[in-house]
């Protein structure tokens, strides 16, 4: 199509993002060679990481790298235009009117500017994704929202600068641009990601090993004369996680899952040990093969020992380790935690029952990794 048009791949991409409706947008007005941005609010496509999963040593030598933690909230775009500010998300999602702590960023924001960031829950520090959640959804966001929830924008990057397109630039020039508009701005709603100091990926290794602490998921490598392409694209954006939490828990609960798998019990809740009583503390669907998923139905259906609507409840005997990326505390939960992302890492056919994890494992797991 770029040959077509005679447009960059990366414009059309940008041409074709934000809100506009394909039965009454005629072709000339996103792609014309007289088009002109007529919606303000228009985001870029975003520029997405893969992950590093081997040594970091393969990606050379590290100073032709920089490194920022990568953090746990909502990724998005900050745009000020036409004395207008507008807040997108990653999944295309105009949400300027869910955060209200940015309005005032638009009297204080040059116009033509748009940053890419992350919407973070934050109080002296990160604070925890799962109180960031109690927002997410909400169609009217409270005075108790704001309190409870407060954010700020974590401005990583720098996609236009005075209405020009900057993404062609290395990422060590945009990197100097935004720390000037960021300086210039000077409000605690927005705050610069910073840089992270390192001389070796020895030692990088080392101060990633600190991420959870700081309310992070671990590492973003970016090589310095990268330019800030659309989509996910391999070789100069990475993300080097740490490796998740895990814990040994029985299946309580199951239920059948949906589409191709609305046959199927894929949908489980599982339980640590409390003294002699068993406590539920988290769901997961994701994890194991189609083949180990049609055992687990199996014994869910010869198991079976009440039902709650679709919910059945099993005998306490399928041993699972649970991987997950955080965990926090939490009034809602049974448990008094709560998991980010909890996933089924591997079924513990070598483990019985009464060797799984306790409520206390989870309370220090709390203690140590959790964010308050």
């Amino acid at each position: 199509m770029s040959k077509a048009v005679d447009l960059s791949p990366s414009v059309i991409a940008h041409r074709i993002t934000g809100n506009w409706d394909p039965s009454t947008t005629a072709f000339d007005e996103l792609l014309g060679e007289n088009a002109y941005l007529s919606d303000h609010s228009k985001p870029y496509p975003f520029y997405l990481a893969y992950a590093l999963e081997g040594d970091a040593n393969a990606l050379g030598d590290p100073q032709e790298w920089i490194a920022e933690w990568k953090w746990d909230g909502i990724r998005g775009q900050l745009i000020k235009r036409e004395g207008k500010l507008f807040v997108w998300s990653r999944g295309e999602e105009l949400i300027t009117d869910k955060f209200p702590e940015y309005h005032v960023l638009k009297g204080l924001l040059p116009d033509g500017v748009a940053l890419d960031g992350e919407i973070l829950p934050f109080r002296e520090g990160p604070l925890p994704f799962a109180i960031l959640q109690t927002r997410i959804g909400r169609k009217n966001v409270s005075k108790k929202n704001l309190q409870e929830a407060p954010v700020i924008f974590l401005a990583y990057d720098i996609l236009e600068l005075d209405g020009e397109d900057v993404r062609e630039r290395a990422i060590a020039e945009r990197r100097k641009l935004l720390e000037r508009i960021v300086g210039e701005v000077n409000h605690p709603a927005i705050q610069l990601s910073p840089a992270i100091e390192f001389s070796d990926w020895k030692e990088l290794k080392e101060i990633r090993t600190g991420a959870r602490k700081k309310g992070s998921e671990g590492i973003m490598l970016k090589r310095k004369n990268s330019i800030y392409q659309s989509g996910r694209r391999r070789g100069d954006w990475w993300k080097w996680k740490i490796d998740p939490l895990v814990i040994d828990a029985v299946m309580i609960y199951a239920q059948k899952g949906h589409g191709r798998r609305s046959n199927l019990y894929t949908d489980y809740t599982f339980a640590v040990r409390d003294g002699d009583k068993l406590v539920s503390f988290a769901k997961a669907y994701s994890g194991l093969t189609d083949k180990e998923m049609a055992e687990v139905d199996n014994f869910v259906k010869r198991n079976s020992l009440e039902k709650f609507g679709p919910v059945r409840t099993v005998k306490p005997e399928l041993v699972f380790e649970l991987a997950f990326e955080g965990i926090a505390a939490s009034n809602r939960h049974k448990s008094g935690v709560a998991l980010r992302f909890p996933r089924i890492s591997r079924w513990r056919k070598d483990k019985k029952p009464d060797k799984i994890n306790t409520l206390d494992d989870l309370r220090k797991m709390l203690e140590l990794y959790g964010l308050v």
